[in-house]
Order: structure tokens, then sequence, then C-alpha cells
């Protein structure tokens, strides 16, 4: 009797289980690997809010992000950029309305390593330097070795923005090392003392150097201001207006005393 009893009382905890993981919400978020640590971080603030959603984030850079909204295989795509008139098009021929959400402030800042004795380069020098026009540090009052060149791949927001603000839409030149991610360029110039790189604020550690542009120190106040040359706004796309858990993320992310407060923490600028 007593063992007709527990097994009952197994399945009805089994059957309860099976009932709840069914109920969960799942909420899926692509895109920018900019904006990953953001989405991560807020993520687990609003799965501890709202336990019965399950929020899984990857990045894959804007492009894939962005595709992935059009495409229907996410319900927030994250951008570090915003979206071109072709992916309109595209989403348009689709069915689909991007509506775009813009959730911090972020500096695209120059990394060296941290025993090369260059602090500032010009926008010009800059863009020389990804055209492979300076290939030496000491053209640049560094030392005489060769300058190791290090981009984003072309699906990055952040390699978009570089070539529109920097590179004035001229190609990187082909000798340059691509990475697929900001992590992964901070990765490369931290192990290489002749490296050049770029990434996003938050990225910043001890083991990089950042180089002030045209004299402008990467900063808070400086994003904020417009006067950093190379800031941008990031941002998170939803497959037209948001509604259900799609929204309430949207809102906890854009919340001055929630998701705002992530932002700073994540090493961005809020821009509420």
């Amino acid at each position: 009797m007593k063992f007709n009893f527990l097994k009952a009382i197994i399945v009805l905890v089994s059957v309860f289980c099976l009932a709840t993981g069914a109920w969960a919400e799942n909420l899926e978020i692509k895109g920018s690997t900019t904006v990953l640590p953001i989405a991560q971080k807020a993520a687990e603030a609003f799965m501890k809010v709202y336990p019965d959603v399950n929020v899984s984030v990857s990045g894959g850079g804007s492009g894939n992000g962005i595709k992935a909204i059009i495409d229907g295989t996410t319900d927030i795509a994250d951008a570090s950029r915003f979206i071109k008139d072709k992916e309109v098009k595209l989403a348009v021929e689709k069915g689909v309305y991007p509506v775009p959400f813009g959730v911090a402030y972020d500096c695209i800042v120059p990394v060296v390593h941290p025993s090369n004795p260059v602090a500032n380069l010009t926008k010009d020098q800059l863009k020389a330097i990804y055209q492979g026009k300076i290939k030496n540090w000491k053209e640049l009052g560094g030392p005489d070795k060769k300058v190791v060149v290090i981009s984003r791949d072309t699906s990055s927001g952040t390699y978009e923005v570089w070539e529109k603000i920097i590179m004035k839409k001229e190609r990187v030149y082909p000798g340059a090392l691509l990475q697929a991610s900001n992590g992964a360029v901070a990765q490369s110039v931290a192990k290489n003392s002749y490296a050049i790189g770029y990434v996003g604020i938050s990225y910043l550690n001890k083991d990089l150097k950042a180089l002030t542009v045209n004299n402008v120190e990467a900063s808070a106040e400086n994003a904020m201001s417009g006067s950093y040359p190379v800031s941008r706004i990031l941002y998170m796309f939803t497959k037209g207006w948001p509604t259900g858990t799609t929204l309430k993320f949207i809102n906890f992310v854009m919340h001055p005393a929630k998701g705002q407060k992530i932002v700073a923490e994540a090493g961005y600028v809020p821009l509420y």
C-alpha cells in the first residue's frame, strides 16, 4: 500500500515538473558580440524576476542577428549598428517590420599592447594603418617593428561602424588578421606586442592599452557628448512592435533603475 502511494506521489511530481517545463516561455536573443555582455547580464537579472521564462543569448555578429530577426529564428536581434536599407527591403519582402530600440552608447576604442609607447592616433593615421599604408610603428613614434593589424570580420556591426567612420568606406587591406568577436580581438592584441585592434569600450582591460583618438579619450562623458570620434548607439531589434515576454524584456533593459543600471555595470554608457 505504501509502495503504491509512493509511486502515485512520484507520478504526480513528474507530471507537475513536465507541465511546468511546458508552460515555461522561451526568449531567444542573437547578434552583436558588442551588445552580448548587456544581453547576458540583463537575461540573468530578468530570469530572476520572471523565473518562468528561459532566455537564451548568443553572439554571431550584428548582421547575423538582423538576418535571424528577418528569418524569424530569434525574438530579439542585438546590433551594434543600425539596420541597412537592403536589410529593410528584405524584411518588408518577407512581411517583417524590424523595430529598433536604442539601449546604450558605446565607444569603439583602438587598442595596443601595454608595452607600446604610442598613446594617441588621429583618424587619418588609423585609416592609413588599416589601409596598409603605415606598416611600421616607428612612423608613429613607436618601435622599429611591423604593425600587426587586427580587424573584425565583415558581418560585424563594429567593423561596419569602423569602416564608415575611420575607413570612409575604404576596405581594410588584405593583410589584416580578421577576428569574429570583440573578445577575440582583445586576446589577440594582448598576446602581441606589436598588434593594433579595436574593441567596444566594455572590453577594455589591464592587458590592453586604450589609445586616444584625435587626443580625445574614450569615456562615458565623451560618448554622450559626441566628442569622441568613434562613438555609436547600440540597439536591440524586435520583429514588429514587441508584445508579451519580448516587450517585458525590452522594457526591462530600458528601465533606468534596472536594465540601464546593468548597461553601466557592463561597462557601457546608459541612454536613460
